[in-house]
């Protein structure tokens, strides 16, 4: 299996600013994210930036970085120039790694790329695990996925889905069997696929639900699902969050592993 993560970062978090710089344990994020990502089966991982500051973080770890451009809309559109850049043929299979995961499982990064070989019908792929309460399920900030029989993406939502037909009327409170299912937002992609992408009209699903795997859906793309039965880390997307990360590494014994 041979395939590259890709990891983009920039620094205009609102919420945490400079987060892909944010110190955990001596260690910037995002070279934390990278050394999970060289864990997996991946033959390269390069951090794709538009920040001197975040290339020059990662040249004093020994963490390969390529400048792109400052005015990319989105996170693929940024990976699209970094596949133009490394001369990535279109069969090449590349996995996006968010920048602000450092605890993300490398067995996870290794079954979206597998998936993505085994599956040639689909353009791209990702993960999702089963929803352990109702309150992720009403949540809207959890993203939930169908998928039909053979596992490919139905649909993608803020909202509870599957629902029961008279679900709001009765007031459930219980999970269904099987549980529905939250996203994990990885994402696998052919890198030919990843180029043509940012050129694909907005999809009006993908206006209203704020979620931009649904342009691949609305225009016919497949996108292939690996189910995990482990619930990913958690990512850091507030200064609590970052205080929970930056705990975890502080338990861990000398170079033990994150």
């Amino acid at each position: 299996m041979r395939y590259t993560v890709l990891i983009p970062a920039r620094l205009a978090s609102t919420r945490l600013p400079d987060k892909p710089l944010a110190d955990i344990a001596g260690k910037p994020m995002v070279v934390r994210v990278a050394e999970r990502a060289r864990r997996s089966g991946a033959h390269q991982v390069i951090v794709a930036t538009d920040s001197a500051a975040i290339r020059d973080a990662c040249a004093t770890h020994g963490v390969q970085a390529v400048m792109t451009r400052a005015d990319h809309p989105s996170g693929s559109d940024r990976l699209a120039e970094a596949c133009e850049q490394l001369g990535l043929q279109d069969d090449d299979v590349v996995v996006n790694v968010q920048g602000d995961e450092p605890l993300i499982d490398p067995a996870l990064i290794d079954a979206v790329a597998q998936l993505l070989l085994q599956r040639t019908e689909a353009a791209m792929s990702t993960a999702a695990h089963p929803i352990a309460d109702m309150a992720e399920l009403r949540n809207p900030n959890v993203v939930k996925a169908v998928l039909d029989a053979n596992g490919m993406a139905l649909y993608f939502s803020r909202a509870p889905i599957p629902w029961w037909r008279d679900g709001f009327a009765q007031g459930v409170e219980k999970l269904p069997e099987p549980a529905p299912l939250r996203h994990i937002g990885i994402y696998g992609y052919r890198a030919g696929f990843l180029r043509a992408f940012p050129r694909l009209p907005q999809a009006p699903i993908e206006v209203t639900e704020a979620l931009e795997q649904l342009r691949a859906l609305w225009h016919g793309h497949r996108i292939a699902v690996h189910v995990s039965t482990i619930a990913p880390g958690p990512g850091v997307d507030t200064p609590e969050d970052l205080e929970r990360v930056r705990r975890h590494f502080a338990a861990l014994p000398p170079d033990g592993p994150a």
